[in-house]
């Protein structure tokens, strides 16, 4: 029966950091930032220019990506399992060469590893920024359960960052190391579409998309959101601020129905009914 406990409750399962962390659905702001750091790196950015139509459909990748990380981490194992063996067959087709020649192939652990530490990094970012604090010990049992999700994506347990110090490492060394990162015409490209979709005349949702753009430029790294022309002025920083304070004030204050991701609730209830 334990057995069946554990499957139902999936590979995290309640009282888990995961669980707790990635329910909030104002891990959404974080997308953006996420996306273009992946981007950032030009073999991913090749595959992401030769393999999706992003232009056309600027959010689809960063929405695939979310259904497949809730499904694994909300999932039942079964179901967990079966997103990652999914995620896998569509990284196989994902193959070529870059403009400069480098061939890239999407199982590779290092461009694998390198899309999961942004989803990790900006994760724990947005839900410190925008709903609370966590302690050092709280921030470490995050990134130590986040190593299983790593595995699921494709990158061996052994071969990932041992330490929340050793990701921060990993994580700054290819951010400002400058040796791996940089703006490429696919990622001004991408960076377009995602920042400046084509919007319906009078889209209600117009300053959603403006906020969505703020809080992105706001988390970029400073060089990047300079090489790729983002404005940033004091007065849009003040902004920030103030929206962001207001925010991390109303969260706690919404039901669970607005403020988490449905397979969380889902989620919730499995665990509940199998206990």
């Amino acid at each position: 029966m334990r057995g069946r406990e554990m499957s139902n409750a999936g590979l995290f399962g309640p009282g888990s950091l995961t669980w707790r962390v990635n329910r909030e659905g104002v891990l959404l702001l974080g997308g953006g930032r996420a996306l273009l750091l992946q981007v950032a790196h030009p073999l991913v950015a090749a595959g992401v220019a030769q393999h999706s139509n992003y232009r056309e459909d600027p959010f689809g990748r960063l929405y695939r990506t979310l259904d497949t990380v809730t499904t694994i981490v909300f999932g039942s194992t079964e179901d967990a399992e079966e997103a990652a063996e999914r995620l896998h067959r569509i990284h196989t087709q994902v193959t070529g060469k870059a403009d400069d020649g480098t061939a890239y192939d999407a199982t590779s652990h290092d461009l694998i590893m390198w899309v999961h530490a942004t989803l990790v990094d900006t994760s724990l970012l947005v839900y410190e920024n925008y709903v609370e604090r966590l302690t050092l010990g709280e921030r470490e049992r995050y990134y130590e359960e986040q190593k299983q999700l790593g595995e699921k994506f494709g990158v061996p347990y052994d071969e990932q960052p041992t330490t929340l110090a050793d990701f921060n490492d990993y994580r700054d060394e290819v951010i400002y190391g400058g040796h791996t990162l940089r703006v490429t015409d696919e990622l001004r490209d991408v960076a377009g579409a995602t920042l400046h979709p084509r919007l319906p005349v009078g889209f209600v949702a117009r300053p959603a998309v403006e906020y969505f753009n703020l809080v992105t430029t706001a988390l970029l790294p400073e060089w990047l959101r300079d090489e790729l022309g983002l404005p940033w002025t004091p007065t849009r920083a003040r902004m920030h601020a103030a929206q962001r304070a207001v925010i991390r004030r109303l969260v706690p204050a919404l039901p669970g129905l607005l403020r988490e991701f449905p397979p969380a609730r889902s989620a919730d209830r499995r665990a509940r009914a199998a206990a």
